[in-house]
């Protein structure tokens, strides 16, 4: 297992997203989810498929308690 640390850094309740990074193991994304649409984009692709779903999930079960400055952090199934 692993901890990933979230950092929220952006919020747009107009715009309907959500912009932050995770860190997980030795790597680093950022990220934009549209929380209207449930769209969520990391960024660089390297390591992607480990993080994404876990990220996803992790941010619609904290959705609304999510706040911009914030850190944040979850359980990765996996080992990075």
């Amino acid at each position: 297992m692993t901890t990933a640390h979230v950092r929220i850094i952006r919020q747009s309740w107009s715009d309907g997203t959500l912009e932050g990074e995770v860190q997980a193991g030795a790597f680093e994304w950022q990220f934009q989810w549209n929380f209207y649409q449930g769209d969520l984009v990391v960024n660089p692709s390297l390591g992607r498929a480990l993080i994404q779903d876990a990220l996803n999930r992790f941010l619609v079960q904290q959705d609304y308690q999510l706040e911009p400055g914030s850190n944040y952090c979850f359980t990765v199934r996996a080992k990075f």
